[in-house]
């Protein structure tokens, strides 16, 4: 999922990852580390998934969230394994989640019902090494796609 280091023009630089299959080559959406850098600019087509778009990952390290259970998510690992699991359920119980979870859940599961994300690169702030909500939205985006 990376992309070309040391270039000065991004834009130029940014490919989708081709994946070669029997008779084909079929190019992968990948994630986009967006930068501040003077000049640089997000790539054609690419779509912005962090806060505070409706893609963009409720939990936060070291913030406390009312579930099903309360709890506090210690690091970055946990912040995405609770994204991931989060958009797993069908749907949430007012009673057991926050209002705004709510919410959230139902529109963000309504827009990729929608193919919005659908053979779209994804745009965020996090470091590519580093894990990242954007790559959970890639694989559910993409999940039937070959």
């Amino acid at each position: 999922m990376a992309l070309a280091v040391g270039l000065s023009d991004d834009r130029e630089a940014h490919q989708h990852l081709p994946v070669l299959l029997p008779g084909r080559v079929v190019t992968v959406p990948q994630r986009i580390q967006r930068k501040r850098a003077k000049g640089w600019r997000m790539p054609e087509g690419a779509v912005y998934v962090g806060r505070p778009t409706i893609f963009g990952n409720p939990f936060l390290v070291g913030v406390t969230f009312c579930g099903p259970t309360i709890k506090t998510l210690p690091n970055v690992d946990a912040v995405v394994q609770q994204f991931s699991h989060w958009l797993s359920l069908d749907t949430l119980d007012h009673r057991c989640w926050d209002n705004l979870l709510v919410v959230a859940h139902v529109r963000l599961k309504a827009a990729l019902a929608g193919g919005a994300l659908r053979n779209r690169d994804l745009a965020c702030w996090c470091p590519l090494w580093q894990p990242c909500h954007a790559d959970v939205l890639l694989e559910l985006a993409n999940s039937d796609v070959s």
